[in-house]
């Protein structure tokens, strides 16, 4: 599991710095917003490659250690260390790697919209319109997205008490191929729910598209003439 982790991060850290080149490939105005936007990006590299090498450093501790052998911190050479010891320091790994990455998927999310805002507020509108949505649907979608959502004995399971999504919802977006389900390595959780590619192309599209500006009026309805109501 600790492998597989450390293979995600260092494919998260790849990914942004693809990003970075793919921003690169194409001619745009640099102004502040895509600035934070190449900063957050590069930002997110950093943050992922440091956890993957927090996560290498705990699985050495830990194979070192069960085959007897002295455990290498930096340029130190620790002594043999004991079961607890490993799992102790090994420990101290994992909690690093959560701190990095506790804000990861919503930072991605907030930095993906403000990019669209930016091009769209300077005339490039993304091709692709998404399907419409019910409000529930949307909310549902945004926070898979941000990796706020989980399953557990199929009941949603959310990391922010605001939230309010039902697995019915979770299901119509799941039948529509918007969000699937994966092994979750929480103990304490069964599944966790992320995007599809269809997913991450409607969430994409739907960021700041522009509110209409009509407002919708019933037709006036005629007062009573003075002469009208002298009849009645």
């Amino acid at each position: 599991m600790l492998n597989a982790q450390t293979v995600s991060a260092q494919g998260l850290a790849r990914s942004a710095l693809t990003i970075v080149d793919t921003l690169n490939a194409q001619p745009m105005y640099h102004s502040p917003d895509i600035r934070a936007v190449y900063a957050r990006v590069r930002q997110l590299a950093h943050l992922a490659t440091d956890a993957a090498d927090h996560l290498i450093d705990a699985i050495d501790i830990l194979d070192h250690t069960r085959a007897g052998l002295p455990v290498e911190l930096g340029d130190v050479f620790l002594a043999v260390l004991t079961e607890q010891e490993a799992r102790r320091e090994a420990g101290r790994r994992f909690t690093l790697v959560a701190s990095l990455t506790a804000l990861g998927s919503s930072d991605a999310v907030a930095t993906a919209e403000l990019f669209v805002a930016e091009r769209r507020r300077r005339g490039f509108v993304p091709e692709h319109q998404p399907p419409a949505l019910s409000p529930s649907q949307s909310t549902t979608l945004r926070a898979v997205a941000r990796g706020d959502v989980a399953i557990s004995s199929d009941k949603p399971y959310l990391r922010r008490e605001d939230l309010r999504v039902s697995i019915r919802t979770i299901r119509a977006l799941e039948s529509r191929g918007l969000v699937m389900r994966e092994d979750c390595p929480d103990w304490f959780r069964d599944e966790r729910l992320h995007l599809t590619a269809a997913g991450r192309r409607d969430l994409a599209a739907s960021f700041a598209r522009p509110r209409p500006t009509g407002l919708t009026t019933r037709p006036a309805v005629p007062l009573p003439t003075a002469a009208a109501s002298r009849s009645r």
